[in-house]
């Protein structure tokens, strides 16, 4: 089994490539999906870290009002990142060995060197589009303004020292047919 990390930075087409691999009967997991089921009341630990904090709707965690938290203090989203993030690294591993019998599997993980969870894949597969490409998806796809949408950019490491990390990178400033070409090439040099 070959475990490979799909990262990039917000609206560099992560999803689209999970959603690609998918489609192509990999097992896939979005560690995005992971981080919105953790983030529960149910969820102790991290409930007992926030639960005075104005974060809360109908009892249960806002996911906006916590989005906002962590993107306007750094010291909280450090807190929340020390409490999920070997959260998801469990899952991770729980994913690793439902599916050990699969000769490759896929973990969409945005934040993978952001939360020094490299140690967890074979391969890392970076999804690289340029800043003023991933500006407008956001500001198109979200309904961000410019200034949010620079912020939430800004508060991840840039692409270009991710890209030095990884074993493969593909660019994605094109068609969708030109990605999936890319994702096939880097497939047939993994199997």
């Amino acid at each position: 089994m070959i475990r490979i990390a799909i990262c990039g930075n917000i609206a560099s087409g992560k999803s689209t490539v999970q959603n690609i691999l998918e489609k192509m009967n990999y097992k896939v997991l979005d560690t995005d999906v992971v981080s919105h089921e953790l983030l529960t009341v149910k969820n102790k630990e991290l409930f007992e870290a926030f639960k005075n904090y104005d974060l809360f709707e109908n009892g249960e965690f806002s996911r906006y009002k916590v989005g906002q938290l962590i993107f306007s203090e750094e010291k909280q989203r450090q807190k929340i990142a020390s409490i999920m993030h070997p959260q998801i690294a469990e899952k991770i591993k729980e994913f690793y060995k439902k599916y050990s019998s699969e000769s490759l599997l896929f973990v969409g993980i945005p934040l993978l060197f952001e939360s020094k969870m490299e140690n967890l894949f074979d391969k890392i597969i970076f999804i690289y589009a340029d800043d003023d490409i991933r500006l407008k998806r956001l500001i198109s796809r979200n309904n961000y303004t410019i200034e949010h949408a620079k912020s939430r950019m800004s508060c991840q490491m840039p692409q270009d020292e991710k890209a030095k990390l990884s074993d493969f990178v593909i660019h994605n400033n094109g068609t969708h047919n030109e990605l999936q070409k890319q994702l096939e090439k880097v497939l047939s040099s993994l199997v």
